[in-house]
């Protein structure tokens, strides 16, 4: 189930899985494992089959290309905003917010690209995927795909998710995890104040003080020059447009506060649909239960779409991470009632209930 997720190409999902083969199982042997759901398998298969059938699968990429226009003209406007304006306070908050727009909503863009959602050839998405990423953004893709498909595979199982990787460094996740540490008497940190400190090494520092730096060491130690070049013609750019503007320093206050925003807006969103879920480690439950326990939504708004990239319907996403992000709504439903019928909660929540559900 998940290389069917994973790869919308299922000849070459074939082709790779094929040497793997090493016998077929005797008829009198149990061909399922039993820590997993036989009857809701069959049914998300039969689920996925319709959603295909329904051409949910297929892009609009019109919607995709208004997308990237809506960031590439914000990001046009904030240097004419400082172009015009002057470098005062006020012009150059309002330019900063404009780029920590453009930074976030091209978060959002560059993850529809590296799942595959937007064109039907793999190597159109990994190209624009790295434009987007790389020279919109400054980070590189072979990052992100190291990481994010981790996540995908088993999102909230510790020591096999990277983003829950922050236990129990930072903070005690998860009601069983927490536990077990009180069993071991393990203090990493004053986890009975981690909602208090939480917003302070959380949301702001993130991207600023982890990712900035980290993303360079990543591509050096693993040789990813192309995806070196691609960052570094951001930052050229950026130096190239706004040095003359602000000079060194105010062009490293903006990068910086530019950074923070970015960083806010990443966390916050990222981590409203997943964090306040069950964390555990991997107990080898079926596709569906995995994804269904480890994530939630958002109520859908023109708004809240927007401000989360669609990640507001991160069951759906989860389940078919290479839908393409406008049909999410659309098979809602379906997965709705596929939960009613195998008595699993589909949780949905406002924006601010999410959250507060993190802390």
């Amino acid at each position: 189930d998940p290389f069917i997720a994973f790869h919308p190409d299922k000849a070459l999902v074939r082709k790779y899985m094929s040497p793997l083969l090493i016998g077929e199982l005797a008829p009198d042997q149990p061909s399922f494992e039993p820590s997993k759901n036989k009857k809701l398998v069959e049914d998300f298969r039969e689920l996925r089959v319709a959603v295909e059938k329904m051409g949910l699968l297929k892009p609009n990429r019109t919607f995709f290309m208004l997308h990237l226009c809506h960031i590439l003209l914000l990001d046009i406007a904030a240097w004419l905003t400082i172009w015009y304006f002057g470098s005062s306070t006020v012009p150059f908050l309002i330019s900063a917010v404009l780029l920590g727009t453009v930074q976030a909503q091209a978060g959002w863009l560059q993850h529809d690209f590296g799942h595959l959602s937007v064109f039907s050839e793999s190597r159109w998405n990994h190209l624009v995927h790295k434009f987007v990423i790389g020279h919109l953004k400054g980070a590189p893709a072979s990052w992100w795909n190291h990481l994010h498909f981790q996540h995908h595979a088993k999102p909230n199982c510790f020591r096999k998710d990277p983003d829950v990787n922050m236990h129990p460094l930072f903070f005690a996740l998860g009601k069983t995890l927490s536990v077990e540490l009180g069993v071991q008497k393990k203090k990493f940190m004053p986890y009975n104040h981690q909602h208090k400190y939480f917003f302070i090494i959380g949301p702001p520092a993130l991207v600023p003080l982890y990712f900035q730096w980290y993303i360079f060491y990543f591509v050096v130690q693993r040789k990813q020059w192309v995806d070196l070049a691609w960052m570094l013609t951001f930052y050229i750019r950026f130096f190239l447009t706004y040095l003359p503007l602000l000079g060194v320093k105010g062009i490293l206050g903006l990068h910086l506060l530019v950074r923070f925003i970015e960083s806010n807006w990443f966390v916050w969103v990222t981590q409203m649909n997943h964090i306040p879920m069950h964390i555990d480690y991997d107990k080898n439950v079926d596709w569906f239960s995995t994804q269904l326990q480890a994530t939630c939504n958002v109520h859908q708004s023109l708004f809240n779409d927007w401000f989360s990239g669609h990640l507001n319907f991160q069951i759906e996403h989860h389940l078919f991470p290479t839908m393409p992000r406008h049909n999410y709504w659309k098979v809602a439903p379906l997965v709705k009632s596929l939960c009613a019928k195998h008595g699993i909660e589909y949780h949905c929540k406002p924006l601010l209930t999410a959250f507060a559900d993190i802390v």
